[in-house]
């Protein structure tokens, strides 16, 4: 038996599509860590549930509700069917004493987390909806982005995004039909292969201009 499965036969659960992990305010009592599947992190603001981060194999969330012994600060739903390690307070603490490389692992995941947040917050100031969308690409090919011969490989779930970044899917597609269509850009399902930054952000700059002086 591999260790994933041990770990699973000890902590696991399984949950389907739509099942809402924990609410915002409610006290953490456990963390999670997805073996796999998908994971919504999302925050009400005002009268709007806006996704902070869709998560993946190998993440882990709701440890700050445990460390810090607050309400939890965000909401999280299972996106796609997923098998988690619920890892209750005790079990963390035993965790991260007896292992140095699993606390380092999450200083190092928080400081990215930290990096992202601000990265969102910048994406917001974007006044127009099409340098959103393109500078979202930009951040997550610099955060989560895989380096390939022909550029850089990203996961980009366009169904999820309009929460994310405030812009509708109609747009966004549009946009990248556009990138796509200027040779920036390969699309396959969920997949997105950048095949030039360094052009992107270009094109951002383009966009940003435009948006500010409109057509000279």
């Amino acid at each position: 038996m591999g260790a994933e499965e041990t770990l699973f036969q000890r902590f696991g659960k399984e949950f389907p599509k739509g099942t809402v992990l924990f609410r915002e305010g409610e006290p953490g009592k456990e963390m999670f860590v997805i073996q796999s599947g998908r994971i919504a992190i999302s925050k009400r603001v005002r009268d709007v549930e806006k996704v902070l981060a869709v998560l993946g194999p190998g993440e882990f969330f709701g440890e700050m509700a445990i460390i810090s012994n607050k309400p939890r600060n965000a909401s999280a739903s299972v996106s796609e069917d997923a098998k988690l390690l619920v890892i209750d307070p005790k079990t963390f603490e035993g965790m991260i004493r007896g292992n140095a490389e699993i606390a380092v692992r999450m200083i190092k995941k928080l400081a990215e987390r930290l990096s992202e947040a601000d990265a969102q917050i910048e994406n917001l100031l974007h006044a127009d909806p099409a340098s959103r969308v393109v500078h979202h690409i930009l951040q997550v090919c610099q955060t989560r982005g895989r380096p390939m011969e022909e550029g850089v490989e990203i996961e980009l779930a366009v169904r999820e995004l309009p929460r994310q970044i405030g812009v509708g899917e109609p747009a966004i597609r549009n946009m990248l039909d556009r990138l796509e269509r200027a040779g920036l850009v390969e699309r396959s399902g969920d997949r997105l292969t950048v095949y030039d930054t360094a052009r992107v952000h270009d094109f951002l700059q383009y966009l940003e201009m435009k948006w500010k002086f409109g057509e000279l």
